[in-house]
């Protein structure tokens, strides 16, 4: 049975070889507000379309209550990603929409800055947060999903060990527009899943 507890200790650092990953917090502002600026143009066409104040203070101020509320509720953890070698933010990685009973499932989304991409960070990234679902939070699958043409996304889930199943027709509204996704899972007994653990 999943306790409230495993999110009611202090928020994880989930620590990897080339990255770290922790919950986001007040004086992380101006080093995201900047990556996120900066990476405007190369994030766009992958994410739901930007807020008018997508970059303000008073936005930075509620998304922050949604990931406390949501972590405090069980229902997902928000991670900004650090490079070890510099500790600068280099990107995003939130496990949501968790479900327990008959499901014990997660949902991974991504976004990482332009000057990062491509540098293996996100793989990393992708992988400490699968064993966290599979030996912390007890999940037993882990989803993902993806525009067809993002060929950088798909990389990183195919080199995490994810495996595609199928494809969702119109499923998510992308800048704008309703984009079908290609569905990627892991599995606790995955093979890959398996030799990631510990």
């Amino acid at each position: 049975m999943f306790s409230l507890s495993l999110f009611r200790r202090e928020p994880p650092a989930l620590k990897g070889e080339r990255v770290t990953l922790r919950l986001p917090n007040w004086r992380d502002f101006h080093e995201w507000s900047t990556l996120r600026s900066d990476s405007r143009s190369f994030l766009e066409p992958w994410e739901p379309r930007w807020a008018p104040d997508e970059l303000e203070r008073s936005a930075w101020r509620v998304r922050l209550a949604r990931y406390q509320d949501e972590f405090i509720q069980g229902t997902a953890a928000a991670f900004f990603i650090y490079d070890n070698a510099t500790r600068k933010l280099v990107g995003g990685i939130t496990l949501g929409n968790i479900r327990y009973g008959v499901a014990q499932t997660g949902h991974i989304g991504y976004w990482i800055g332009e000057r990062y991409a491509g540098q293996g960070f996100m793989v990393d990234a992708v992988r400490l947060v699968a064993r966290h679902a599979f030996d912390t939070l007890r999940l037993h699958r882990i989803e993902a999903a993806c525009i067809p043409n993002n060929t950088r996304s798909v990389r990183v889930l195919e080199k995490a060990g994810f495996r595609r199943e199928g494809l969702l027709r119109s499923y998510l509204r992308i800048n704008g527009e309703w984009h079908d996704h290609y569905l990627y899972a892991l599995i606790a007994d995955d093979p890959h899943a398996v030799t990631m653990k510990g």
